[in-house]
């Protein structure tokens, strides 16, 4: 298993989609949360199953939500860059490496 590092900027963009969802309807956000609980879970056991999609970055892409988690593997550590709406920008992915 490895060691999981979310950083800021992921976990800023989790709070503001939870926030978002909740404000939609309450209990939403806790079901985005445990949605991507999930793929993080998935992630850090098995982080090589996922595609390789941009530089050396992989994307889980959540299957209930239109999220997907951006991630780095380096050596026994996986460094989660982002969690995105698929609708955004690319650009914003790259700028976070």
């Amino acid at each position: 298993m490895h060691t999981l590092a979310i950083s800021v900027n992921a976990e800023w963009d989790i709070t503001d989609a939870y926030v978002w969802y909740e404000s939609c309807r309450p209990g939403l956000g806790k079901e985005f949360q445990l949605c991507l609980e999930n793929g993080l879970n998935q992630i850090q056991h098995n982080p090589l199953i996922f595609q390789q999609r941009y530089r050396k970055v992989r994307i889980y892409f959540s299957r209930r939500f239109p999220y997907g988690i951006h991630y780095l593997i380096e050596e026994e550590a996986v460094r989660v860059l982002g969690v995105f709406h698929t609708a955004r920008d690319p650009q914003n992915w790259v700028d976070r490496l």
